[in-house]
Parts: C-alpha cells; structure tokens; sequence
C-alpha cells in the first residue's frame, strides 16, 4: 500500500515536471518565434521606406518586383504565425474564416516563386535585349505581371472551393476547426489539386530561372568580361535559384512533423522559425547586400544614423548644463 501510494506520489510530481518543463519550453520558443517575426517584419518595413521613398528606386521594374515580393513574404508569415498561434492555444475557428486563412497562406507561398521567375526574366530582358529593355520592362508592366501571379496563384484555389462546396454539407459550413489544411479538406481531388498545383509551379519556374540564367551567361561569355553587367545579371539569377531553394525548403516540415510526432510542439516552433521565417530573411538580406542601391537601404538598418546620434548627445549635455545652473 505505501508502494503504490509513493508511486503515486512519484507519477503526479513527475507529470507535475513535465507540464512545467513544457511550459518553460513553449514560453522560450514563444518569444523566440515572435522575436524573429518582428525583426524580420522591421527589416521589410525599412527595406521598404527606403524603396518607395527613393524616386530613382521607385521607378525601376526589378524594385517594384522586390517590393512586391516582401510584402508578399510579409503576409506570408503574418498567417503562418497567425496559425501557429491558433495551434498552440488550441483556437477554434469558424471554417469559412479558417478557408479564407488557409487560401491566402498557399496563394502567398506560390506567389513568391512566381515573383522570382519575373524578376529572372526581367534581367534576361535587361542584358538579351538591352535596346528594348525599357519598353518590355516599365513600371506599368511590372504591377499587370504582378496581377498575373495573383491571379494564377489563386486559380488553384478557385478550383479547390468548388470541389468543397460540391463535397461538404451545410453542417460542415457551421463548425469550428482547429485551423489546418486538412481541416478543409473534404475530398481527396483537394489534395490532388493542391500537389500537382505546387509540383509544376515550382518545376515551371525552375525551368525558366534556368533557361534565362544559361542565356545571360552565354551573352557574358560574348562579351568575355569579367565585371560586365552581363555576369552580374547571370550571378543574379543564380541567386534567384538560390531564393527558389530556400522556399522548397519548407517542405520539409511536412516529413519532420509526420515522422517525429512527439515532438510536435518544439518542431512547430522550429519548423517556423528555421525552415520559414529564417529562409524569407536571408533571401532579401543577400539580395540587399548584393544590389548597390539597396544596400544603402540596408546598411541604414544595421548602422546608427551618426547624426541624430550626435544631435541627442548634445541635446542631453545641454539638459545637464541647464539642470546643474538651477
């Protein structure tokens, strides 16, 4: 009897640990997770400021498109957090609400790739057709591409919701889910749409950073020199293949979360952090410090302005002087 009562004993202080060291665990990556979002989102804020409060900057396709992609990131992120948060605090949600979630989170996530495809063929334009590059590439042209993607991004979508609104009742309509893809989905053609949607999308735009890159490096190799704006544009798409990289990088969350279950709160947060936020951070950080322009934008993030540094110095040393003359 006393056996059983010190096991007991031992199983409620162990369980009473556990829910404790869990918590402790959630608060750390808690904070962590919202750190790295809100450093990130500060870094697309002032990337931004610099980019439509430049005139020079405003007006040149491949800017436009860079800011279209931050945002695009941006909002990508802010849902991704949104549903993280609505995971952990075990948050219900209307399923017309979470549907709405759900759709701008995958069309966003297409987005991006689409964006890097426009701007590779945009420096494809730049050094294959140098004397027609101004009237293929305007400002004009860059917001139509820009609706384009949207538009071929939420296509799939469209198609998605007539198969639910074909499969699910009315009853359906009325719960509240826990908001997930699976949540919405009713039927196995959703998936089918959603996999073949992102297999082409991303082997298409593969193809076309590749095509573009083989056909600048060709026009480099022509001229033969070294520091041309040819070779530049060729390590430009690169880095687009590179930012392409990086978003197929979150796919591996599906395979982490599946196969390592009993962790699933901790890979939540990992998941988000390193395998989402991190790589929509670093590509616009390399894409900033590569580019001249914006790497003025950049450096004005990471490095004090000298000026109102000096100006609140010696407005402090003059509030001294003032008090020790009282």
């Amino acid at each position: 009897m006393q056996n059983s009562t010190s096991l007991s004993i031992g199983l409620v202080q162990m369980n009473t640990f556990n829910s404790k060291t869990l918590e402790i665990g959630r608060a750390i990556f808690l904070s962590s997770t919202l750190l790295s979002f809100f450093y990130f989102l500060y870094f697309i804020v002032g990337i931004l400021h610099f980019s439509f409060t430049s005139p020079h900057v405003r007006e040149q396709p491949r800017y436009i498109l860079f800011a279209h992609m931050l945002i695009n990131d941006a909002l990508y992120l802010s849902l991704s957090l949104f549903l993280l948060m609505a995971s952990l605090f075990l948050l219900y949600i209307p399923v017309p609400i979470c549907y709405i979630i759900v759709t701008l989170t995958s069309s966003t996530f297409k987005i991006t790739p689409y964006n890097l495809a426009v701007m590779a063929l945009e420096r494809y334009a730049a050094i294959c057709f140098p004397l027609r590059h101004a009237i293929l590439c305007t400002p004009q042209r860059s917001n139509v591409a820009i609706a384009v993607m949207w538009t071929i991004g939420l296509i799939p979508n469209v198609a998605d919701l007539v198969v639910l609104g074909i499969s699910a009742d009315r009853k359906f309509i009325s719960l509240r889910v826990m908001c997930t893809r699976e949540a919405v989905m009713v039927n196995a053609i959703q998936s089918s749409i959603r996999s073949y949607t992102l297999i082409s999308s991303l082997a298409t735009v593969a193809v076309i950073i590749l095509f573009t890159y083989v056909k600048v490096m060709l026009v480099a190799r022509k001229i033969s020199s070294g520091s041309s704006s040819a070779f530049k544009a060729g390590r430009t798409v690169m880095l687009h293949a590179f930012q392409l990289l990086l978003c197929m990088v979150s796919f591996t969350s599906a395979f982490t979360e599946s196969y390592f279950r009993e962790y699933l709160l901790f890979l939540l947060f990992g998941n988000f952090i390193i395998l989402t936020c991190l790589p929509r951070f670093l590509s616009p950080l390399i894409y900033g410090l590569r580019d001249e322009v914006l790497k003025q934008g950049v450096r004005r993030l990471f490095t004090p302005n000298c000026k109102s540094l000096k100006s609140w110095k010696f407005r402090s040393n003059k509030c001294k002087r003032e008090a020790t003359q009282q």
